[in-house]
């Protein structure tokens, strides 16, 4: 997470519920009342929910500087388009 509440959280991509929010697992988490329902086997109580959070507010985690950091695009020799870290220049998905 890079602002709000949760700044500086680090966790997976769980859902992209539309095309600008995501599913950030451990972030945002909301606490839901839950009303119970037997016929679907749903206990009542309060449950911690995971909440979609603009895309803007995520960034990736480069492993090699451990630190949060800018992405750029590239087209290669052969015509395909990588992902690059903009600190280091090494390929995101290589």
């Amino acid at each position: 997470m890079v602002a709000g509440r949760d700044k500086g959280k680090r966790g997976s991509v769980v859902a992209i519920p539309a095309e600008d929010k995501l599913v950030v697992e451990g972030v945002n988490v909301a606490r839901k009342h839950q009303k119970p329902s037997p016929m679907k086997g749903i206990s009542g109580g309060i449950v911690e929910k995971s909440m979609p959070i603009h895309i803007s507010n995520v960034a990736l985690l480069n492993p090699l500087t451990n630190k949060a950091d800018k992405v750029g695009f590239r087209l290669l020799a052969d015509g395909r388009k990588v992902r690059f870290f903009k600190s280091n220049n090494e390929a995101v998905d290589a």
